[in-house]
């Protein structure tokens, strides 16, 4: 039974509240690296682990802390949830070492993990059609919101506080989201060993796999993404998934159902969950290279030509959630993918060095309309084409397709990026081998004073028109890149998720 007006109202709160807990913690981080490493000590790589232990963490275990959630209770996992992560913000914020630290944002990433993946499921548990579609679309847009406010919250803390600031401002968010749950959330029911005993080694292993995935996937780059380390971990992930997936088809209970993907329009959504993060996260990376790189804009001036991007993202899945009742779930994500594929070629033709940042303003804004109208609505069709009591197994598989679609989207795109720079460097003019080493290095990172530098006087202007014709150049190859993995993504959702293959109420908007 759908509970009161007042508690479905609280429940969003409490789910939006965890949320942005999470998202923030994902990048506040990023700016405050420069003071933890300033009153820590050690080296950047070590304090970079701030960063990428929060995140295997979370990608590991994403998948599990759903489907136990289907198993001991929706209520149970929330709280522990907001218990571990609001632990870990404190030892976070207390830590005397950057070991310490970095163990603490460790254990944060499974408390947030758990957040996470939590807030489809406690939505769709208590809420039906049109309202359960409305909730996923202000969930993402707060979850948009989110990211968008972490660097400007991050870098006001960091300057009048202290960069410990950015760990205990969650101490009492997470106090009172603690309680709010508690008076919130309706008691678990009873019954649900009818789930069967828990898969301890389907998730030992799939954690095992996930974790070495995503460190293979966050430490590629600096690795070396044809290194022994970076091809050893991949490999090992490899096998550990298999011998899962192994596992699950002969196991009474299993961590993945993998019956779920015999459902066209599962599938369908997973799969456009997964290309959305491989071309939005992985392009969007590209941005801000061609941004600061080729048109030599200020981190500042970069942000603010974004700004438009999630602005309409937000607005666009509000809008999104509204068409998911009056228009088949297909096309509604289906025109989604067409703004994006369509920002997507026309920034690709757009980015050259000579052009007025401004005049990137309306791609840029059809860009972020696609991403909006797709994302809540692939959401609640995974969310809508399975039963509530998987509802945490379901979460768990989307959220993990998308943390790793993410790091594929980075390194795909980038070595198409790096490839595209490379060629443009080689058909430039003659350079000295160690000057043309040093070109390509600083395309590819973006500095184009760093080579200039080091450039004699007399060659500089050449080196840089290089510079900023293979930045351009390479953004370019991402771009075109992107719009067409959104034209792919166009295909598979109309074909999976029509009308035949989704149950009549999500069809109908409920």
């Amino acid at each position: 039974m759908t509970p009161p007006d007042a508690r479905v109202r609280g429940i969003l709160v409490l789910v939006i509240a965890g949320t942005a807990l999470v998202v923030i913690d994902m990048t506040i981080v990023t700016v405050a690296l420069p003071a933890i490493q300033a009153g820590l000590g050690g080296t950047l790589a070590g304090v970079q682990w701030v960063i990428i232990g929060y995140m295997i963490t979370m990608g590991a275990v994403t998948q599990v802390a759903g489907s136990l959630s289907d198993r001991i209770g929706r209520r149970r996992m929330y709280l522990l949830g907001i218990a571990v992560f609001t632990i870990a913000s404190t030892a976070c914020g207390a830590a005397p070492n950057t070991v310490v630290l970095d163990l603490a944002r460790a254990v944060q990433g499974i408390g947030g993990a758990i957040l996470m993946v939590n807030a489809l499921p406690l939505l769709s548990q208590h809420l039906d059609g049109e309202r359960r579609n409305m909730a996923i679309s202000t969930w993402g847009s707060a979850a948009t919101a989110a990211s968008l406010v972490a660097p400007l919250l991050g870098g006001a803390l960091v300057d009048t506080l202290s960069w410990r600031a950015i760990f205990l401002i969650n101490v009492p968010i997470g106090v009172v989201a603690f309680v709010i749950c508690l008076r919130t959330l309706p008691p678990d029911a009873s019954g649900r060993a009818r789930h069967g005993r828990i898969d301890w080694a389907g998730t030992a292993l799939l954690i095992a796999s996930l974790a070495l995935a995503n460190l293979a996937l966050l430490r590629g780059e600096d690795q070396g993404w044809g290194s022994a380390a970076t091809l050893t971990q991949l490999t090992v992930a490899a096998v550990l998934l298999a011998a899962f997936l192994l596992l699950q088809s002969r196991v009474g209970a299993p961590t993945l159902d993998i019956a779920l993907f015999r459902k066209p329009a599962f599938t369908g959504a997973a799969l456009a969950v997964f290309v959305s993060r491989v071309l939005t996260i992985g392009g969007t990376v590209y941005f801000v290279q061609y941004f600061q790189g080729a048109l030599h804009l200020n981190p500042t001036q970069s942000g603010l030509l974004l700004t438009p991007v999630f602005l309409a993202q937000m607005a666009a899945g509000m809008l999104g959630g509204k068409l998911l009742s009056r228009f088949a779930s297909g096309h509604v994500i289906a025109s989604g993918y067409i703004c994006k594929a369509v920002g997507a070629a026309w920034l690709a033709l757009a980015f050259t060095p000579a052009v007025s940042p401004w005049l990137l303003t309306i791609p840029l804004l059809i860009w972020g309309i696609g991403g909006g109208i797709a994302g809540a609505p692939v959401m609640a069709v995974a969310m809508n084409v399975t039963d509530r009591e998987r509802a945490g197994m379901v979460a768990g598989t989307i959220t993990s397709l998308a943390s790793i679609g993410a790091g594929i989207g980075t390194a795909v795109l980038g070595a198409i990026y790096t490839t595209r720079i490379a060629g443009v460097v080689a058909a430039g003019p003659p350079l000295p081998a160690a000057s043309r080493e040093a070109v390509l290095a600083a395309a590819a990172d973006g500095d184009v004073q760093g080579v200039l530098d080091i450039t004699p006087a007399t060659a500089r202007a050449a080196v840089e028109d290089l510079l900023n014709d293979a930045i351009a150049s390479g953004a370019s190859a991402v771009l075109y890149s992107s719009a067409g993995l959104a034209v792919i993504t166009i295909a598979l959702v109309l074909t999976l998720i029509s009308r035949r293959n989704l149950p009549q109420p999500a069809a109908t908007g409920g």
